[in-house]
C-alpha cells in the first residue's frame, strides 16, 4: 500500500484493500502502543490541526498519535485561525502547507476539506465534516473487526438520523467493506438517495447489502451491530430538539431493541451520549422535554454489549496509522 503525500478526505476515495490495511496497520500500532514498543517513524515532521468544531476524542486522538510518531503539533482552535475569514481557505492552505507537514480539519462542509487539500501541497485529513467522518469509521471497523474477526458479512444497523456524516459515512464504509447496512429511522431521515445509488454501485462488488427500514423490530432482528448517534448534530439550532424527539424516539435504542438482535450483538456510538442527565445538555433537555434518556438508554450504554470505549480508544490508533501512511 503507497498512500504517501495522499490526503484522507472520505473514504469514497480508498479501495477496500487500502481500507483493510489501514484497519491492519492500526491494530499493529495499537499492539506495539500496549507493550511500549516505541514507533517514532515520523520523528521530525510536524502537523497542524485546524479546529473550527472542538472536540474530545478527535483532538486528544491527533494529538497523541502524532507524539507518538514523533511529530510537533500545533492546535488551531476556532479563534486561532482566519481561514475563510481575513484569509481564505486556498491562501490559509498554501501558508500552512509550507510550513507543516500535514494538516487535519475539523469544521463544516466538505468542500473546505477538499479545498484544503487541493492547495496545500501536504496531506491533509478530515476529522469531521458536514457531510463525512472517515476517521471514526476506521476506528468502527477496527473495533467491530476485533469483535466478530471479521468486517464482511457482519449485519450492521444505523438507528436514528441517517442523513449526515455518520450515516453517510458508515453506509460508504459498509458497502466498499461488505457488511450489510440497514438505516433504521423515519423514510425523511434515511441518507440522500444519489449517495445511497453510489453505495448499491459499491456495494455490488463488496457483496454488501444496503437496507432502508422504518420499522425497529425488523431492522435490529438478528443484528451483530447497533449502532446510533446523537439526534442533533453539531451547529444546529436547539429549535430543531423537538423535531427530533418526537420522531426518533421510538428509534431509541434500549433493552427489547438489543434482545431483538441477540445476545452476541454489540451496541456502539461515536460519543459523546445522552445516556443520562449527567450533562448540562441532558439537563436542560429533560427538564424541557421530560426524558432522562435520549438516542439510547443507561441500561444498553452500560451494559457488557456496550464497546462505545473500545470504540473511542480506537480513533488513537486508527488516526495514528492514517498519518503515518500518508507521510
Amino acid at each position: 500500500m503507497d498512500l504517501k503525500g495522499k490526503s484522507f478526505l472520505k473514504l469514497l476515495d480508498f479501495s477496500a484493500e487500502e481500507i483493510s490495511c489501514l484497519i491492519d496497520m492500526a491494530a499493529e500500532f495499537k499492539y506495539k502502543k500496549k507493550a511500549g514498543i516505541p514507533h517514532r517513524i515520523c520523528e521530525g515532521k510536524n502537523i497542524a490541526l485546524i479546529f473550527e468544531k472542538t472536540s474530545t476524542r478527535t483532538r486528544c486522538s491527533f494529538e497523541v498519535a502524532a507524539y507518538d510518531l514523533g511529530m510537533g503539533v500545533t492546535y488551531l482552535d476556532p479563534t486561532g485561525s482566519q481561514i475563510g475569514k481575513k484569509e481564505s481557505i486556498a491562501d490559509t492552505a498554501r501558508v500552512l502547507g509550507r510550513i507543516y507537514d500535514g494538516i487535519e480539519y475539523r469544521g463544516h462542509g466538505q468542500e473546505i476539506v477538499e479545498e484544503l487539500a487541493k492547495y496545500a501541497g501536504v496531506p491533509v485529513w478530515n476529522g469531521l465534516t458536514n457531510e463525512f467522518h472517515p476517521t471514526q469509521i476506521l476506528a468502527d471497523f477496527l473495533t467491530i473487526k476485533e469483535r466478530f474477526g471479521k468486517l464482511k458479512g457482519i449485519n450492521f444497523v444505523y438507528m436514528g438520523d441517517a442523513r449526515y456524516n455518520m450515516g453517510n459515512s458508515l453506509m460508504v464504509g459498509c458497502a466498499k467493506m461488505g457488511l450489510n447496512f440497514t438505516a433504521c429511522a423515519p423514510k425523511k431521515y434515511f441518507p440522500d438517495s444519489e449517495l445511497i445509488a453510489q453505495c448499491e454501485e459499491i456495494a455490488k462488488q463488496s457483496g454488501a447489502t444496503l437496507s432502508f427500514c422504518e420499522n425497529p423490530i425488523e431492522a435490529t432482528k438478528n443484528a451483530d451491530v447497533i449502532y446510533t448517534d446523537v439526534w442533533v448534530s453539531m451547529g444546529e439550532p436547539e429549535a430543531v430538539w423537538e423535531e427530533r424527539i418526537k420522531e426518533l424516539l421510538p428509534y431509541q435504542v434500549n433493552a427489547e431493541i438489543m434482545k431483538n438482535a441477540g445476545e452476541n450483538a454489540v451496541f456502539m456510538h461515536c460519543l459523546p451520549a445522552f445516556h443520562d442527565l449527567n450533562t448540562t445538555v441532558g439537563k436542560q433537555i429533560s427538564e424541557k422535554f421530560g426524558i432522562s434518556e435520549m438516542e439510547v438508554t443507561n441500561e444498553v450504554f452500560e451494559s457488557k454489549q456496550s464497546i462505545v470505549f473500545d470504540e473511542a480508544e480506537n480513533r488513537m490508533h486508527t488516526i495514528k496509522a492514517v498519518m503515518a501512511a500518508t507521510l
